[in-house]
């Protein structure tokens, strides 16, 4: 039997860890809990984790200063959780590297359909599809900086990318004009949708020459 996911959740909230990690593990995943980024670091030392569920607002650094630092260390999937909802909080925390975020109050129904399908769409790309690594990626006129995560577009736009779609855009301009089978692709552009192309019967492309950049 396989292992199951193991989902680390850091809330200051006991109640929250407490009710989260029993409902997680009732639905067959491994919970364990913590609450601050100091026992975060402490457990991702010795524990195999596969998702983190990141509260914002921790005593210590606060949750989008854990997201930036877990991000510039790993591809470790982030969901933020929050009782904060303004559009800016969500904003920043997609911009620090977090694959997803959920507001408070949250069912926890709807964050376990979130978890599985981050940890889905991780899965999705496999080890042996990632790129060889580069400053940076040019291609179509667009400008990915895998330093500074950042999508520069050809007007010089900076565009924000959340951690699932910087690791497809990866993969995508790690190997260009070569069919990859995903489920959910990155549109960099609506009005020039042949960036990618769809292989019937196969999968999908991304048409263009890339560029590396040291």
């Amino acid at each position: 039997m396989e292992n199951p996911d193991h989902v680390l959740i850091v809330d200051d909230d006991a109640e929250i860890r407490s009710l989260l990690g029993d409902y997680l593990r009732r639905n067959g995943l491994r919970a364990t809990a913590v609450a601050d980024g100091k026992a975060m670091w402490a457990l991702l030392e010795t524990e195999r984790i596969d998702l983190v569920v990141l509260d914002l607002m921790l005593p210590g650094d606060d949750g989008l200063t854990l997201c930036r630092n877990l991000r510039a260390r790993s591809e470790l999937p982030v969901i933020m959780l929050t009782a904060r909802g303004e559009e800016t909080d969500r904003i920043v925390g997609l911009e620090m590297g977090a694959d997803d975020y959920v507001p408070k109050p949250f069912s926890p129904r709807e964050l376990l359909a979130r978890i599985k399908g981050v940890l889905r769409r991780a899965r999705s790309l496999p080890r042996n599809l990632q790129p060889e690594e580069a400053r940076r990626l040019r291609f179509a006129g667009w400008v990915l900086d895998t330093a500074a995560r950042n999508l520069l577009s050809p007007a010089g736009v900076v565009v924000a990318l959340s951690g699932a779609e910087f690791r497809l855009l990866r993969v995508f301009l790690g190997h260009p004009n070569r069919v990859l089978n995903r489920d959910q692709l990155l549109d960099l552009e609506p009005k020039e949708p042949t960036l990618i192309k769809t292989v019937r019967g196969e999968g999908y492309v991304l048409a263009s020459e890339v560029e590396r950049e040291d």
